[in-house]
Parts: C-alpha cells; structure tokens; sequence
C-alpha cells in the first residue's frame, strides 16, 4: 500500500559552481540510482546540451532516490541568478532543502537569494558543508558565516536550528563531525529522513495538484509536474484542470501518470498525495494551473514570479546571406517558435509590440537567461537577427526606476584598483573589500544592470582570465543618469566580397578582426573592434595588385594576428544600440542596422 510517510520531498539550493550536480552524482551512485549496464557520466543531471557544453544548471530536475524503506524525491535547481525562476517555482514543491556551501568559499550572492527565497516560504533547510577536501578549505568558518547569513535574512528560531554536516560531492562521502571516520553517503541520507518533514495532506480527500513545470514529448504531448497535495491520482481518470489565467475550467483524462526511479521516468498506475509525479492528457495546461478532482473544484493561488529586468528584440534576418545557413527564415516561423516558449517558460515574457510586425520583444532575468533561449532556437535551425539587450525600466512617482544588481567580485590583489575605477564609472558603489593571505581580493558592488551590460569581457581582459565575477539582481532604484558606453567604435566592412590576407595584414593596426582571411562578408557587416572611439569604413576583401617584378624578398611575408572568436555572449556584450547580431545555425555575425552608408548618415542625422 503506498504510504506517504515514507516519502521526502526536498531540493539542493546553492550559489553557481558549489558542486549540486556533482553531489548529485554521489547520491545516485549510493543507491544505485544507475541500472548495472549504464554508463556512469558526470553531472548526469545536466541533460539538456547547453548545460554539459557551459557547466551549468539551467533548468530544475527532478530524481527519485530509494534509501531503506523511504523514497527521496530530490530536485537539481539552477544556481546561476539568471534562472532563479525555476528556483522559486520549484521550492513549492519541497518541504525542506539542501543549502550547499563550498566549503573553502562560504555563502556567495546566490547562496543569499537561494537562502532568502526557501526562508520566505518557510523551510528549514539542512547544510551542507561541500568540497571539505579542496585546499585551503575552512568548513568551520563557512559554517560560521552561513549562521550569520540566517540571521541576516531574517530566519526564525526553528530555522536557525538547522541541521549540518560536511561532505565531498566529487570522492562520494558525507560526516556528521569533521573526525568522523570517511566513508560513504550514508550521514547525509540519515539527515535527510531525521530533518524533512513528511508531506501533509491524506489521502482520503479529493485529488488535488499544482502545474509547477512542464515537460513536452511527441508520444504523449504536455506533461505538468507537481507535487500531489492532496488524494490518489489513478490513470485513466477523469481530472479538472482551472485555467491560472481566466479562471476557466475544463475536463480532461490522465493518460499517462510517470513517477521518477534514479534518472529515468517510469510509468505508474496511481500515485498519491506527497509524491511528485508528471502527468499527460491535458494539452494545454500551463505553469500554475491547479488540476483537481472534478467533484470538488479547488482553485489554487497562482505562482508569483520576479518580473524581467532585460529585454531584446528578435526579427528576420535581413542581411544579403539570408536563408543560406537556416531552414526557419521567417516571421511567421520565428514567432510560433516563440509562443511555444512562450507556453513553457513563464519565467520569459514574450510580447508582441503593437506597430512593430517585423520583432518580438522578449524579456528574461539577464543576459544569460535571454542567450540561452537564442543559442538553443539557432541549434533548431532558426536564422534571426537581435538587437542590443535594454534593461527595463519602471516608473515610480513620476520618477525612473531602473533594476540594480549586488556583483560579488574576485580577483588577484594587482587587478583590484582597476576594476574599482572602472565600476565606479559605471556607477557602481563598493559595498565591501577584503583581502585574504592568498592576496585574493573580494569586492562587492552595488550596480545598475546597465552597468554591468558590455562589463563582462573587459573584466577578463582586465584580470588575464583570472578573475570571478557574480552577479544578482537586488532592487529596482532611482535611475542613475548616463551610462558610459563602449570606448571603441568598430570597424565596418565597405563592400561584399571575400577578406583577403593582403588586406587583413594592411589594416590590422587600426584594432582587432573578428574574422579570417577567406571569410564571405557584406557591406555594412563589422569585422573588428577599431583602436579608436569611432566607427571606421574598411575595405577588407582588396587583392593584391600583381606587378611584373619577381625580385626574390619582393612579397612581405603576412603574419597576421589571430581572429577575436565572438561568441554569442561577447557579442551581445559588444553590440551598441544601431547594431545587430545576425544569429544564424553556424555563424554569429555583427552588423550596422543600416547596412549602406548613406543611410547610416541619414539616420544619424
């Protein structure tokens, strides 16, 4: 008989890169959450392509564990700011969480939002203390300031209680006391069934349900993911589901009920109250709508979420090489693409603008979030154009506010009073400074998201690659006036043609190529980053006149330097507001809005 006692429902909060999905592996390992025959990867959480090429967490996941007679249902969230939606839907879900902590170091920006938002919804989360074997690891002293990170948010007597211990997510172990002996997982789990709380509700009332995520197959259409608060669930049955938007309600019958054995999904015939189960057979349930029994029509709250801070425009490509890379050219395919998303992914506002039939303005948490949405539509084979990220702005009194973010900053002592000046004229107030014995300074600033916007890649330059750099968002503010933009202009490809080596060799002391001899461009297109504050006209396609002397030494040898590889995310830090990055399956070009000259100066004026 399925029993809810048995159940524990909990996710793993923490700050980017503090090990979730590495400790994930750990667990599944310990139970055998891996059939005999499978091939055992790292961060086997991070399913989706982005996650295992960029090493992080984008979307939550759902894994069920069994340990002795309990079932652990655990939830791999994000720890990057950008996708603290999934976040904050997922902690409905839960009754409790596993706050990791690098042990070396201590609670990071994200670990305070995390923390914040699973106090507010009135959890008691369990610590633990990771990466205890990395050196110079301090896991007292992270323990200590995560103690003061709970008094700070405001934690109740109940929730400072909380229960800790120490681990190693990489070499698969957990202990209670530092000298206790290394061993395996076991500590944690016995943590896990001692401190999270079994769920509420019986299952004797009617069946009742929340769409927290969703999921999508072409065999069984939409499946919503929610956490059964109430009743027994049997598939075939017949369900309501109260639209969160209208209010409008509609019948429905299960077709599918999936609960989670270690990393796959499997096929149950009930499920009951306490267990988080996918469910399909309701085409178009959204995030938030509540699925009950049609007898007894409950309409639960709907799920409040942070409201986007950035957007950008998404429209057809119009450059001279459209449609020569993409197979989705047009209006009409970019924007069913993007409703779609529209529908899944309520954490992105997608709307279009009255007036505008030619863009879509979409919003997200941040640069990130928005760069993921674009690099995974150019992998389905869609060709478009974006224009320059915008923050979004609000009015208060009358006055402008605009959104402002806390950056968590650390880099080698030498690069400090370089990154403080350059901050500070972008209007950024240091907030702290401390330096350790390994001459590492840490900073945290108070900054307008325009601020950072274009930061990110003179920060690497800055630092030799040697600096981190986190940010979240805090507040919206009083406007701070001006921002300084970018301090170069670029350099602007004059005609269509192939770039020559002669020409590249020519030019390459007036700045920086984004492209290799042999490259197709186009009038218009940017090639480089000038040395200078202005936009310069170039001819990079120019051959090299041949003469009729064959004196030996007469051809100079071309040495060139090599090419600034743009990525998406450099690019969308480059671009200024009468540019475009034309996205495209197998290139990430740059370009003026205007791609002749003429009208460039037409609409200058």
């Amino acid at each position: 008989m399925y029993k809810p006692k048995f159940i524990r429902n909990l996710a793993i909060i923490a700050h980017i890169d503090h090990g979730k999905t590495t400790l994930m592996d750990s667990l599944l390992r310990f139970t055998e959450g891996y059939r005999e025959n499978e091939e055992i990867v790292e961060r086997a959480m991070d399913s989706f392509v982005l996650e295992r090429e960029r090493g992080i967490t984008i979307f939550a996941k759902h894994t069920s564990l069994i340990f002795e007679d309990y079932k652990i249902n655990l939830i791999d969230t994000p720890g990057h700011a950008d996708f603290s939606g999934e976040v904050e839907r997922v902690l409905g879900m839960v009754n409790s969480v596993l706050l990791l902590v690098d042990a070396k170091e201590g609670p990071m920006p994200q670990t305070r939002f995390v923390l914040s938002q699973a106090l507010k919804a009135g959890l008691r989360p369990i610590v633990v203390l990771n990466k205890i074997d990395r050196p110079h690891a301090d896991p007292e002293h992270a323990l200590n300031l995560t103690f003061d990170l709970f008094v700070e948010l405001g934690a109740t007597n109940e929730q400072l209680d909380f229960a800790y211990c120490y681990s190693s997510g990489l070499s698969g172990y957990a202990k209670k006391n530092l000298n206790d002996p290394t061993v395996d997982m076991r500590p944690l789990f016995e943590m896990i069934i001692e401190h999270v709380p079994e769920p509420m509700g019986s299952l004797e009332t009617p069946f009742l349900m929340q769409a927290m995520t969703l999921s999508y197959n072409d065999f069984t259409g939409r499946a919503a993911t929610g956490r059964i608060l109430s009743g027994v669930l049997t598939k075939g049955d017949t369900v309501t589901r109260i639209d969160a938007a209208t209010g409008h309600p509609t019948t429905h019958k299960i077709t599918l009920i999936e609960g989670y054995s270690g990393l796959n999904k499997v096929p149950l015939n009930e499920a009951g109250v306490g267990d988080i189960v996918s469910i399909s057979g309701i085409p178009e349930v959204m995030i938030g709508d509540t699925i009950c029994d049609p007898n007894h029509v409950v309409e639960l709250p709907p799920i409040k979420l942070g409201e986007p801070t950035v957007s950008v425009e998404m429209m057809v490509n119009s450059s001279p090489f459209v449609g020569k890379e993409g197979k989705h050219v047009t209006m009409n395919k970019i924007r069913d693409r993007l409703m779609k998303e529209k529908k899944a992914n309520i954490s992105l506002k997608i709307e279009e603008m009255p007036g505008k039939d030619d863009s879509i303005t979409v919003a997200g948490r941040g640069e990130l979030h928005l760069s993921v949405l674009i690099e995974t539509m150019r992998r389905e084979g869609f060709e478009f154009a974006v224009s320059k990220p915008k923050v979004i702005m609000k009015k208060v009194d009358g006055k402008d506010f605009e959104p402002f973010e806390i950056a968590h900053i650390e880099v080698p002592e030498e690069f400090s009073g370089a990154v403080i000046q350059e901050l500070s004229q972008r209007k950024g107030t240091l907030k702290s400074l401390a330096t350790n014995e390994h001459q590492i300074t840490s900073m945290e600033f108070s900054i307008p998201t325009r601020g950072l916007m274009g930061f990110r890649n003179n920060f690497l330059t800055m630092t030799k690659g040697e600096g981190i750099l986190t940010s979240i968002f805090d507040e919206y503010a009083e406007t701070k006036g001006e921002m300084p933009g970018r301090k170069l202009g670029s350099l602007i490809a004059n005609c269509a043609g192939k770039t020559t080596p002669h020409a590249l060799f020519l030019l390459q002391d007036r700045g920086t190529f984004f492209i290799e001899p042999g490259a197709e461009i186009y009038e218009g297109m940017i090639v480089g980053e000038h040395c200078r504050d202005n936009d310069l006209i170039i001819n990079a396609a120019r051959e090299k006149h041949l003469s009729n002397v064959r004196a030996a030494g007469n051809d100079e040898n071309v040495i060139l330097a090599p090419p600034r590889v743009l990525t998406l995310e450099s690019a969308i830090d480059f671009i200024q507001d009468d540019e475009l990055i034309e996205i495209t399956p197998k290139s990430i070009r740059i370009r003026k809005i205007h791609l002749k000259e003429v009208d460039r100066k037409r609409g200058g004026r």
